[in-house]
């Protein structure tokens, strides 16, 4: 069976979707205990971009040395790659991290997560109407309407939702959803010449050196460098290194509908795991909780069975 064949069936598309949502789901919590490990207050923006910058340099440098070993010889980007890498970084790793930690200091976890939800929406219309890479139907539209629907459910009943918007607080969490949404079109763009997991090392690299310095530039600081503390940043940057390599690889041979779609899963796998590891009380009640997945779950569906319906159906 040709690779092509086999990562465009229904299972392996929604196993690794979801493996890839369930990694970044755990993001959410494991950085608050981060924050708390390292010392670094909520307010702090600076020493939270520090931060993030030390968790993907180190997801680079994994995926790099992975992909090497994995390929039997040294992962380097070529010259024709240089000018893609540096465009994914300042997309998907600088502008959206640095956009998202800023608005997020300027307004409450639940208006960020509904409105993080919506970079499915922007992808799918990115990818549609800018890029002209897949066709918008109804059913796509429609799909997305219940998933934002199962999302919004999930956080909305555990309360801390107003109108009040502002620019730098809700305006610069929807523009990393913008950033976001791009930088995935241009992945699946980029990844029909160019290896995914190059282009997912180098970004990362790239992306988390300019966060290292934009933090120390604005006074950040990170200490308390106990093994508990590194063995999490450790992980935290192999979330990063598996769950978007596995992405690239995943809108390689798929369209950017039927996969960005699963993204609905990232904020319900957050709540449930801040719910578990944090022993937050969300104010979620269990029926909710499984409503908002079902709506999830059919709004992926929706979406997935009109691309089986246009493509004659991998299964």
């Amino acid at each position: 069976m040709k690779r092509e064949d086999f990562m465009c069936r229904t299972w392996v598309v929604w196993l690794g979707a979801l493996i890839c949502c369930l990694l970044w789901g755990s993001a959410f919590p494991c950085i608050k205990i981060g924050y708390h490990m390292m010392g670094i207050a909520a307010e702090d923006v600076a020493s939270q971009i520090l931060y993030a910058g030390y968790r993907f340099t180190l997801a680079g440098v994994l995926v790099i040395v992975i992909g090497s070993v994995g390929g039997r010889r040294l992962l380097l980007p070529t010259k024709a790659s240089v000018g893609k890498i540096l465009k994914l970084s300042s997309l998907q790793t600088v502008a959206q991290y640095l956009l998202f930690y800023i608005g997020l200091a300027h307004t409450s976890g639940v208006k960020a997560s509904i409105i993080e939800a919506l970079n499915v929406f922007v992808a799918i219309l990115v990818a549609s109407l800018v890029f002209g890479q897949e066709r918008l139907t109804a059913q796509k539209i429609a799909g997305c309407i219940v998933g934002f629907a199962g999302v919004a459910l999930v956080n909305l009943s555990g309360g801390g939702f107003d109108l009040q918007l502002t620019f730098v607080g809700e305006g610069f969490i929807f523009l990393s959803t913008v950033a976001y949404a791009f930088s995935s079109v241009f992945l699946k763009r980029y990844s029909k010449t160019e290896n995914p997991v190059m282009l997912s090392g180098y970004q990362f690299l790239a992306g988390g050196v300019i966060l290292i310095l934009c933090g120390l530039l604005g006074g950040g600081s990170v200490s308390g460098f106990t093994p508990g503390a590194v063995a999490l940043l450790f992980y935290m940057a192999c979330i990063s290194a598996v769950a978007y390599t596995l992405w690239g690889i995943l809108l390689k041979y798929n369209s950017v509908s039927r996969v960005a779609v699963f993204g609905f899963m990232n904020p319900v796998f957050g709540v449930l795991l801040s719910a578990w590891l944090l022993r937050e009380d969300t104010g979620t009640s269990w029926y909710i909780s499984v409503l908002s997945l079902a709506l999830v779950c059919a709004g992926i569906l929706v979406v997935n069975y009109e691309k089986r319906k246009q493509t004659g159906g991998a299964v």
